[in-house]
């Protein structure tokens, strides 16, 4: 069905393997894959634990620049299309987990900050390559610095490093350095617990507002999801088996 990834579900876990020749690198045709999964999984999946990955020894090395035409002139088009489709995998009613192994550069790393959690073997490396290369780190500009601090944020958005797994783990850009990344999904996909959907779509957004919000405005919004969280089935479920324990 796809020519830049593969897409599988299985068991109540989604995958999507990032799969291009050159490291998996962003094209348009991908953002359309990702974007045309997103309508799947927000309408008709019944996963609970959508997961990226990369083929072959890379998660992914950036966007392709064959896309772009020097000759022609520049318009923001597709930056637009991708962080749209970053912005929908964030907003996704279902726990997103990142598998990076190897290289996880420009767009990759955005991609992988966008997920709920982030898993990487020894091998994997980060990088925001964007200002030497003479344009802007995407919305990782808005995402890194709540993981790593505002200081640590310029450093790397600003100097270019690159950032192996470990260091990565320090900064708080990555969750876990597993050696096998396999092994380190199911034991994440057991941390996440049962599939609470709602719960874990509404928590998402009340965490993403709390740097841009007062408190008496995130209280109401908190109250007004809590609010939506009781009404559902899970909390109800919850409820019953408290009483027939008592």
């Amino acid at each position: 069905m796809y020519e830049t990834l593969r897409f599988n579900e299985q068991d109540g876990v989604a995958t999507i393997t990032l799969d291009r020749p050159g490291g998996n690198r962003i094209s348009m045709q991908m953002v359309r894959e990702i974007s045309s999964i997103c309508d799947y999984l927000e309408d008709d999946s019944k996963a609970r634990v959508v997961v990226f990955r990369g083929a072959g020894g890379a998660f992914c090395a950036g966007i392709d620049f064959d896309d772009f035409d020097p000759n022609a002139a520049m318009d923001i088009h597709g930056f637009n299309k991708w962080e749209k489709c970053c912005t929908r995998i964030e907003r996704l009613p279902m726990s997103t987990i990142a598998l990076v192994d190897g290289p996880a550069v420009g767009g990759g790393l955005q991609l992988a900050l966008v997920c709920d959690q982030r898993l990487a073997t020894a091998a994997g490396m980060f990088q925001a390559p964007e200002v030497k290369l003479g344009f802007l780190p995407g919305m990782a500009t808005f995402r890194l610095a709540k993981y790593v601090g505002l200081g640590t944020a310029k450093r790397l958005l600003l100097t270019c490093p690159q950032i192996s797994a470990e260091q990565a783990l320090g900064y708080g850009m990555i969750d876990t350095v597993a050696e096998d990344l396999d092994v380190g999904l199911k034991q994440a996909i057991r941390n996440l617990g049962p599939n609470h959907n709602v719960a874990v779509q509404l928590t998402r957004r009340l965490l993403n507002e709390c740097y841009g919000t007062s408190y008496e405005n995130a209280l109401g919004h908190f109250l007004a999801a809590q609010h939506r969280a009781i009404s559902q089935t899970a909390f109800l479920d919850t409820l019953k088996q408290e009483k027939k324990s008592k």
